[in-house]
């Protein structure tokens, strides 16, 4: 779940359960009145307890290469992110060979 939507949830199940008290002050509250009171007020905690504990989503993707080919003449053989740019993992392994100016076997975290 993303930070915004968890954001959302806390403030909407925070606003469910806040609101609640409201239909009890309000005229004197029927037997319906106050299992619907009650039912809100349950959502509401449900929602704030089920957003708490919700874990932030992966970091990205997962970027794997194995037994890439040659490069040559400032070609990547493997994994190219650009300014470090990429927030999940990368792995390379057995990766080809790197030949010539600015060619790259492995990873490239360069600009």
């Amino acid at each position: 779940m993303s930070q915004g939507w968890k954001i959302t949830v806390i403030v909407l199940a925070i606003a469910g359960v806040l609101s609640t008290p409201l239909i009890w002050l309000l005229d004197s509250p029927g037997a319906g009145q106050l299992a619907g009171a009650t039912v809100q007020a349950a959502v509401g905690i449900a929602a704030l307890l089920w957003a708490l504990f919700q874990r932030p989503s992966s970091a990205g993707p997962t970027d794997r290469t194995v037994r890439t080919g040659i490069a040559s003449r400032g070609g990547i053989t493997g994994i190219r992110r650009p300014g470090g740019r990429g927030r999940g993992s990368a792995t390379a392994k057995r990766t080809g060979e790197a030949s010539g100016k600015n060619s790259v076997s492995g990873i490239d975290y360069s600009n």
